[in-house]
């Protein structure tokens, strides 16, 4: 094997690691960087984890470069324990430790809201929801989609970008599909069949049409940006949905090595590719951070929530311990996602 071929192996699992990294990175700056506007000491802030390949220390905090790239953390005084020094965390105002919780997930959000702005940016047309054209034995047609229509819904779900059209095709159980659109300033009622594909055992619809694009101005690509991510986000919850009624297993899942995959394929394929599967992941880290399971900062931002109101904090010891159980389970969780990345990849 010549080293051209060995670096055009390796080199789009370098890139999905780095990002990965860069995304960790992001998260914790975040927390870094709002922890020294509200003067909480921060002890370390590590980019990796493992054994320590580098540090330096400037004024109270140690600067960590670790062997692992993929991981990181941000570790503040009083974050996780009692402290009596005046600028730990446990130190500080409810909505100043609530800011600071938060800020690590917001920027997850707005890195992938910047990288929506770069995907809309850089097209040469900006996408809407309405039918241009169909390919020559489209069965959509046949059942009654018409040009010109404009795709309100689909299965009941609102569509508002092309990424929509295609989330909504891919969710449905069989070749039909029920869609609103716009004809002619009326809502329509359509049934919509389509042909069924297959790829790797996993049957889905073959979109059998193209959607119309509109030339770009500043203000459709701000607009069309702010949807893209909303689609994004909604995409994260209806995942999660998915998983919850059943219509997904933990095979499905992926864990950090399913995803170095997709994202090296993605690579592979197109700058695009690589910046929609990049876009979705960002914007998974920073909602699912946000959600309320212990270990995550949403667990944290539950309590304080409770605390301002109650006026009471949670006991240091029982807050680590449900923290202690809440990663346990998390870490066995990626154990198990990641035993099946790993055995899909042989």
């Amino acid at each position: 094997m010549s080293i051209s071929s060995i670096w055009h192996t390796v080199y789009p699992i370098l890139i999905a690691i780095l990002f990965f990294e860069f995304i960790i990175i992001i998260h914790e700056g975040g927390h870094y960087f709002a922890a020294r506007m509200m003067k909480i000491k921060v002890n370390e802030f590590s980019i990796g984890m493992g054994p320590k390949i580098f540090q330096i220390t400037r004024g109270d905090t140690k600067y960590t470069l670790r062997l692992i790239l993929f991981g990181g953390y941000c570790s503040m005084e009083g974050e996780d324990s009692d402290s009596e020094d005046d600028n730990a965390f446990i130190k500080k105002k409810v909505w100043q430790r609530i800011f600071v919780v938060v800020a690590g997930a917001v920027m997850n959000l707005i890195l992938g809201f910047v990288i929506m702005l770069i995907i809309v940016g850089s097209q040469n047309l900006v996408g809407t929801t309405q039918v241009a054209k169909f390919e020559d034995t489209a069965l959509s047609a046949q059942s009654g989609l018409q040009l010109g229509d404009t795709i309100k819904s689909i299965d009941g779900m609102r569509v508002y970008t092309t990424n929509d059209v295609q989330t909504g095709l891919s969710r449905s159980a069989d070749s039909t599909v029920d869609m609103i659109v716009n004809r002619d300033g009326k809502d329509v009622n359509l049934q919509v069949e389509f042909e069924m594909d297959d790829y790797e055992g996993t049957k889905y619809l073959k979109m059998d049409f193209w959607l119309k694009g509109v030339e770009k101005t500043f203000g459709n690509v701000i607009v069309q940006s702010v949807k893209e991510f909303a689609s994004y986000a909604r995409m994260v919850f209806l995942s999660i949905h998915d998983l919850l009624v059943g219509r997904y297993g933990l095979s499905d899942l992926s864990g950090p090595v399913g995803a170095v995959s997709v994202v090296s394929d993605a690579v592979k394929t197109s700058v695009n590719s690589m910046l929609r599967i990049m876009a979705l992941l960002t914007i998974n880290v920073g909602l699912f951070n946000l959600f309320p399971i212990p270990a995550l900062d949403g667990w944290r931002l539950f309590v304080l929530i409770a605390e301002g109101i109650t006026r009471k904090k949670l006991p240091s010891k029982a807050e680590y311990i449900i923290n202690a159980v809440g990663l346990v389970l998390l870490l066995g969780l990626m154990c198990v996602v990641t035993f099946s990345d790993i055995t899909k990849l042989f």
